[in-house]
């Protein structure tokens, strides 16, 4: 068990800078404060709340250096609210500078210092002081949880930056302070203005008094003293490589690993080695956008809806991972840089894991005639990271297998978010403990892929299994079909699932075809969980469209980003899909990009409390014609161990 850290800078800043996707280095996070300083555009109050590379232009060449690099920029004023949309050169060039009607467009995400400010200006509010005092609560041990708002029927908070804040009981430092909701009571806050603009009091429950301490013994008990050690090791090293800061090969894979303050782990340039050619599958792939809705109609929490990745920017609160409780085995680290809110760059030391794994059988057979005894073992290649966002943590992982399958996997666990559980019980929450309760959610995510399967000219069909009624030509009614349609236009692709008909997508290139004559493909495999349970007239249903249908296809934009749009923070609705589909562009056999909507709809159960263990969803892309055969037949049987000599068949 071993580890290698590749940090975001060099000691050779253009070493790292060769590729048009080469980590952001904090000399150039420093050369675009800079520029806006040099621009009066980053002043006392200024604040950067976004600062990400932008993807090079379609037909850029990646080769061709830093020059053409272009970094977009967020920046809001903490004294009067105003926001800017920059976009700043690697030459320091400005390239856009546009101020933004945050009424309309929606509000830049939510800075680290408005979490401290919410409790700190609730502080002061009489309202809110009377509301503790009825409780007989020590405001020295009320902790309060920042929440974005939403944007309901307040006319009042039309162009405010507003934060909603509920309270929970700390009673010590170490104390877990999830586990003592103060229900009734929710206030607003405009931290712009450092202005309380309600406080709700619905009336005191009873706070629940169990601790969820999770590592105290009181609930622990004895450790296992069970576990044997388990080594994993690769006394060669890892079967991977990675050059230029970022540039991975593995197998037959090659691919570029982003990472951006938003979306965290983004892969770019996907391909895979094939008969003398690299073939791309992937131009980019990203998680666009994760949003937690609450199915609590109460109004202290009927507006809870968290859009993690547009208003919180996951990829900030990546964790820094340790070796042996993260990542296990021969780990390779990437410390990627992002800008804080004052434009300093901040490494993330060792956020993303990348490693290799056994993953049971590849392929296997005894033959009867032959006698030929034949199995392969699997492994993956894993690149993965993890962030916490408030109580949740989740984890974010894409695995590359030798078959040349493209899976991810989101891990969600951390703490529920808690109330009090009424008397009488409730339809809406979960009892966890004593007087504790969770409200219903989901977690919903979007991922967005940017398929250039053998180039751009690539189209997406919807298959359906067909069932074949018994009669001529199915005498004995054992038949059974499928059906493919292909999507022609934008208001054509937004489809559900369909777990009933087996419902699947391929994707392929009409203009590329295999050596049967036929499109080379990939199929993207769902795993047909709910999409968005809230009522289709609802905020979160405008704001969320993107959840409410399981695949939408759009024709490829340059600034077509984020299923929800650029600014999603106090967003009315209707930006990000629905905008781009209005257009109703052609997309059959055009370069094009899918978007695929998944997720969790969480009953907490007793088990999830106090920390609650993972629970995983995602989908699979597998190639669907897309090599002439199987690409694992030269996959070599694996070594034999002295210790197992004898215990595994060759092959032959």
């Amino acid at each position: 068990m071993s580890t290698s850290a590749i940090p975001g800078t060099s000691a050779n800043p253009a070493a790292t800078q060769s590729s048009a996707y080469a980590p952001v280095t904090a000399d150039e996070v420093s050369a675009v404060t800079a520029a806006l300083n040099n621009a009066g555009l980053f002043d006392e109050h200024a604040r950067i709340a976004y600062l990400g590379l932008m993807d090079p232009p379609r037909g850029h060449n990646a080769e061709a250096g830093t020059a053409r690099r272009r970094f977009r920029v967020f920046l809001h004023d903490v004294a009067t609210g105003a926001a800017r949309d920059v976009v700043v050169a690697a030459s320091g060039d400005i390239l856009r500078n546009t101020g933004l009607d945050t009424a309309a467009t929606g509000g830049l995400p939510v800075i680290g210092e408005e979490f401290e400010l919410v409790e700190a200006v609730l502080a002061q509010d009489e309202r809110w002081l009377k509301a503790l005092a009825d409780r007989n609560l020590d405001l020295a041990k009320v902790r309060v949880a920042p929440l974005s708002a939403g944007v309901f029927e307040y006319p009042e908070e039309k162009g405010r930056r507003i934060l909603r804040g509920l309270a929970f009981v700390q009673e010590f430092p170490e104390d877990n302070a999830w586990a003592h909701p103060v229900d009734g009571l929710v206030a607003y806050v405009d931290v712009v203005n450092k202005e309380v603009t309600q406080v709700l009091d619905f009336g005191a429950m009873p706070i629940p008094a169990e601790h969820g301490n999770y590592t105290d013994p009181e609930l622990t008990g004895p450790l296992r003293t069970t576990q044997k050690p388990l080594h994993i090791t690769q006394p060669e090293g890892p079967s991977f490589s990675i050059e230029g800061g970022n540039h991975l090969e593995w197998e037959k894979w090659s691919l570029d690993i982003g990472f951006d303050i938003r979306e965290g782990v983004v892969l770019h340039n996907v391909a895979f080695d094939d008969g003398g050619r690299r073939r791309s599958i992937l131009k980019r792939a990203s998680i666009a956008e994760m949003v937690v809705p609450y199915g609590d109609p109460s109004p202290v929490r009927s507006w809870q809806n968290y859009f993690d990745t547009g208003e919180y920017l996951v990829g900030q609160y990546a964790n820094s991972l340790e070796l042996g409780c993260d990542c296990l085995g021969e780990i390779t680290y990437l410390s990627p840089v992002v800008s804080d809110s004052f434009g300093k760059p901040r490494e993330i030391r060792n956020a993303v894991c990348i490693h290799e794994e056994d993953w049971s059988i590849l392929s296997k057979h005894s033959d009867l005639w032959s006698g030929v005894n034949y199995t392969r073992r699997n492994r993956r290649l894993v690149v993965s990271f993890f962030t916490t966002v408030g109580n949740y943590d989740y984890g974010f992982y894409w695995y590359l297998y030798l078959d040349g399958t493209i899976e991810f996997e989101a891990k969600a666990t951390g703490v529920v978010f808690t109330s009090a559980f009424p008397d009488g019980g409730s339809d809406n929450i979960s009892q966890l403990a004593p007087g504790l309760g969770a409200p219903f959610h989901q977690h919903l995510f979007s991922a967005r892929l940017d398929f250039a399967l053998d180039g751009f000219t690539n189209r997406v069909e919807e298959e359906d299994v067909v069932r074949q009624a018994m009669g001529e030509g199915n005498p004995r009614g054992n038949a059974f079909s499928r059906k493919r349609t292909v999507l022609t236009r934008e208001s054509e692709a937004v489809r559900e699932g369909d777990a009933r008909n087996g419902r699947s997508w391929v994707i392929s290139n009409p203009e590329s075809r295999n050596r049967l004559g036929e499109p080379v493909a990939y199929k993207l495999h769902s795993e047909n969980q709910p999409t968005l349970l809230a009522d289709p007239a609802s905020s979160i249903a405008r704001r969320a469209t993107f959840a409410t249908k399981d695949l939408w296809v759009t024709r490829y934009a340059e600034d077509e980003l984020y299923p929800t749009g650029d600014f999603v923070n106090q967003h009315p609705g209707g930006a990000g899909l629905p905008a781009y589909i209005a257009q109703d562009r052609d997309i059959d056999g055009q370069d094009i990009v899918v978007w695929h909507t998944f997720g969790l709809t969480h009953f907490p159960r007793p088990e999830d409390w106090p920390i609650m263990p993972v629970d995983t969803v995602g989908f699979k892309l597998r190639p669907e014609g897309f090599f002439d055969r199987s690409p694992v037949l030269d996959v070599p049987a694996s070594a034999k161990p002295a210790a197992a000599a004898g215990h595994c068949h060759s092959g032959s």
